[in-house]
């Protein structure tokens, strides 16, 4: 029997062995009775943590600093790409002037991440190979009734054949016998005459024997010859049999005609399961959205916004600055642009790394503090961009003459596909270098708020042209509908800003209208986003907020 466990799994001391267990060393992780306690801290070791079993790993084991051994790190610093510090540290000239995170909350915030993974990874991913695994099962299963179903085909088509051939061959034996009556009919005609003719002969000599022994004069003198006449013989008659000529088999000629044997087609679909959206139960639009929180970021022309996760939002405006700040309006990170230029758009990708487009032809990606080009354009400047729910990445872009635009996505840094034209080759997007805001409806819909075709552009994964939406007739919206940011959320509706007309535009996946979001005091919504929760942020361009509404039930 295992020494830790009774017959009904009571946990026992580990070191003596047999009491039931009373405390938890934290730094140990060791089981603990009441009289073993003493003895287990009595080691010399000062490190020792001993809390209620009950209690037991819910001690935090900071690391211990590098330069500092007797200290542990309770913070990171985020200017030298989140080091862990200790206090000592954080005083240093080192360090001086720079931002620290404490490392609770940085820990706490990882701890809700992980529980968010599990969730997905129980709820979401486990469940989709589960489904895949079915899928090939019963692909399996069915294997052998499908090629027995060809073969049976191909048996059927032989037997077909059999009987086509024999259908050939009974007509050919048919026209054999036809020629065979007429061959006899002609060799008998001729038999008949030769014989009308040996019977004339016969008459002849019966003739000639017959005055041989007559004693008349005038019988033998009368006597006219025959010879001549029957020595004027018949043609001989040759009637040639008729022959079958086979034609040679040519095997690949018969291969073809009796059919053809598809090869084997191994064509993969993607498996689509989009974390980014993972409620899918049916939420509707509530009566009233409500305005939930006002971050104020200090920038005087916001124009982009974009989720790093249920916490903390990125956000940029026409400087070279990128900031992160917490849901409750502490800045919390800022990102300086390599090139100087200020950025057009802002992205997260799946792994949580920041992206940024800017002035040159750059797509940029920040990883660990560090800068590094992910993509670097020719002939085009990079305008807005997107990443998918599969990790690609949509990005909008002009022309060097500014007479041309288009959305290419990429998989890292490599193109795989351009949308640009429809069916009748025309333009789907305007030419021109004014903003086009991109996002990814949850049916892989690409949708493009083109703000100088006034349209929202929405195409298919496929990048053909499904809808375009121009605005919705209004007494109390006066001004052109000019898009500006857009985004979707878990339902598969579109949100896009009417910076013009204080407002914001809920579309279906269709494109067909469903309301206003115009009750929270907005003015000139620009960039927009949703995150998981289906919390909508705008900016606001002139006053430099992002407000963050509650828009569903």
């Amino acid at each position: 029997m295992d020494p830790h466990s009774s017959a009904q799994d009571v946990p026992r001391c580990d070191l003596c062995e047999t009491a039931i267990v009373h405390s938890y060393c934290d730094f140990c992780h060791f089981n603990l009775c009441k009289p073993c306690v003493v003895d287990h801290i009595s080691d010399g070791y000062d490190k020792h943590k001993i809390v209620p079993f009950k209690e037991r790993r819910s001690t935090l084991i900071y690391p211990t600093c590098v330069k500092h051994p007797h200290k542990n790190c309770d913070f990171q610093c985020e200017d030298c790409g989140n080091i862990f510090v200790c206090s000592s540290c954080t005083a240093s000239k080192q360090h001086k002037g720079h931002n620290f995170v404490e490392v609770t909350e940085v820990y706490n915030a990882k701890k809700e991440v992980l529980k968010k993974e599990t969730k997905d990874l129980k709820n979401h991913i486990s469940t989709k190979y589960e489904e895949i695994a079915r899928d090939l099962e019963n692909q399996l299963a069915n294997l052998d009734g499908g090629y027995e179903k060809l073969t049976s085909a191909m048996s059927k088509q032989g037997e077909q054949w059999h009987r086509e051939i024999d259908i050939v061959i009974k007509k050919m034996k048919t026209e054999i016998s036809e020629i065979k009556v007429k061959h006899r009919d002609v060799l008998q005609k001729h038999l008949n005459e030769i014989k009308q003719i040996q019977s004339l002969i016969k008459e002849t000599l019966q003739a000639i024997r017959k005055i041989e022994k007559s004693t008349e004069v005038s019988l033998t003198i009368e006597y006219s010859s025959k010879i001549r006449e029957f020595s004027k013989f018949p043609p001989k008659v040759q009637v040639s049999l008729p022959t079958f000529i086979p034609k040679p088999i040519d095997r690949e000629k018969l291969y073809s005609l009796f059919g053809q044997i598809t090869p084997l087609s191994t064509a993969t679909e993607e498996n689509v399961l989009s974390l980014n959206q993972p409620n899918t139960s049916v939420r509707e639009l509530l009566d009233e959205p409500e305005l939930v929180a006002t971050i104020q970021t200090g920038y005087k022309e916001l124009q982009s916004v974009t989720c790093l996760n249920e916490d903390r939002i990125w956000t940029c405006e026409m400087t070279d600055d990128i900031k992160c700040f917490n849901i409750k309006g502490s800045l919390f990170q800022t990102i300086k642009t390599k090139s100087g230029y200020w950025p057009n758009d802002i992205a997260v990708d799946i792994n949580g790394d920041l992206l940024y487009v800017d002035g040159t032809r750059t797509v940029n990606k920040v990883k660990n503090g560090q800068t590094e080009e992910l993509i670097t354009l020719q002939g085009w400047h990079p305008c807005q961009l997107r990443v998918t729910s599969t990790g690609d990445l949509l990005v909008t872009m002009f022309s060097d003459d500014e007479t041309q635009s288009k959305v290419v996505r990429y998989s890292g840094s490599t193109e795989k596909q351009t949308i640009q034209f429809d069916d009748k080759g025309t333009p789907l997007y305007s030419g021109n270098t004014n903003v086009k805001y991109i996002t990814e409806n949850r049916n892989h819909d690409i949708c493009v708020a083109d703000w100088g075709a006034r349209a929202v552009v929405v195409v298919n994964q496929d990048g053909k042209l499904r809808w375009r939406y121009t605005g919705h007739p209004s007494v109390t919206k006066n001004e052109p509908f000019e898009p500006y940011g857009i985004t979707t959320d878990s339902q598969g509706r579109i949100l896009t800003a009417d910076s013009d007309n204080h407002c914001i535009h809920i579309l279906d996946q269709n494109g067909r209208f469903l309301r206003y979001i115009d009750n929270c005091d907005l003015e000139d919504p620009w960039g927009v986003c949703v995150d998981n929760n289906d919390n909508l942020f705008v900016c606001e361009y002139a006053k430099g907020n992002v407000k963050k509404i509650k828009y569903l039930k």
